[in-house]
């Protein structure tokens, strides 16, 4: 969550994006190089945007319900008193079968267990479903981090990991989920977050997440692995405001398809 759960939004949508080419690239590339040309141009872009989401997002205020100290973020005595009950119960874990859903499962329980360990609510049965699915799932990339219940927090290693690996066609499952998870959990939320927000945040902000929306869109064209995940963040969309009363408004607005967005991806 840190200083606003946007940021890690972004660079998911920025890092799930941009795995998209790369991951066939190699194949394409003897049968159309102009293609490959073109998705490395729209990743261009992508990481262009992210470092301009990046600065925005740094000079947004601190949110009056967290403290930043020597250990890190924590939550106000006020904050903690009223635990969230919006969170994924961890028995879903139980429902994934396939690979890719065991990712997403992973990724949107990391997100949650996250934000249930700062609200000091239990987590074993987090740990336990996390360390489950991890076993299951059995990357090498996972080595690359301390703990699987942090995969949301290291997008930059995870994905150079992955790729390394050759598990990059995984990557976007993992950031997807985790992106539409916590988007999920800011709107819940909206007041409070969107309090660290002025006007000219509200724009630049939005504006840049268009932008990446629409690259992911793009790339969709040339990899039909990504369609899904087109598909799953087509909701924010919705979301280019002109200042923090229409942001606001958008975001309500966006509530039910957020919430399918959520289904879909973590079933």
């Amino acid at each position: 969550m840190k200083k606003l759960s946007f940021l890690a939004i972004a660079f998911a949508v920025i890092a799930m994006a941009a795995c998209g080419g790369k991951k066939s690239a190699q194949a394409e590339e003897a049968t159309d190089s102009v293609k490959s040309f073109e998705q490395q141009q729209i990743e261009a872009s992508i990481k262009m945007h992210m470092d301009s989401i990046a600065s925005e997002l740094g000079k947004l205020k601190s949110l009056p319900f967290l403290n930043e100290g020597k250990d890190g973020i924590t939550l106000t005595k006020q904050e903690k008193q009223v635990k969230p009950d919006y969170l994924l119960a961890a028995n879903v874990a139980d429902e994934a079968t396939t690979l890719t859903e065991k990712y997403r499962i992973l990724s949107a329980l990391s997100v949650d267990k996250k934000i249930a360990a700062l609200y000091e609510m239990p987590v074993e049965d987090y740990d336990k479903a996390i360390t489950k699915l991890a076993a299951d799932i059995n990357d090498p990339s996972f080595k690359a981090i301390e703990d699987a219940g942090t995969i949301f927090e290291t997008t930059s290693t995870l994905y150079d990991e992955m790729e390394k690996n050759g598990r990059i066609n995984y990557f976007w499952q993992l950031a997807s989920a985790a992106l539409v998870e916590q988007l999920y959990v800011c709107n819940q939320n909206a007041d409070k977050f969107l309090s660290a927000f002025n006007d000219e945040a509200a724009a630049n902000v939005t504006f840049r997440i268009v932008l990446v929306l629409d690259a992911v869109k793009r790339l969709a064209q040339y990899d039909p692995d990504i369609e899904p995940v087109a598909q799953a963040i087509a909701p924010l969309d919705a979301l280019n405001a002109t200042s923090v009363a229409e942001m606001k408004e958008q975001m309500a607005k966006m509530k039910d398809q957020i919430n399918a967005a959520r289904k879909a991806l973590v079933k």
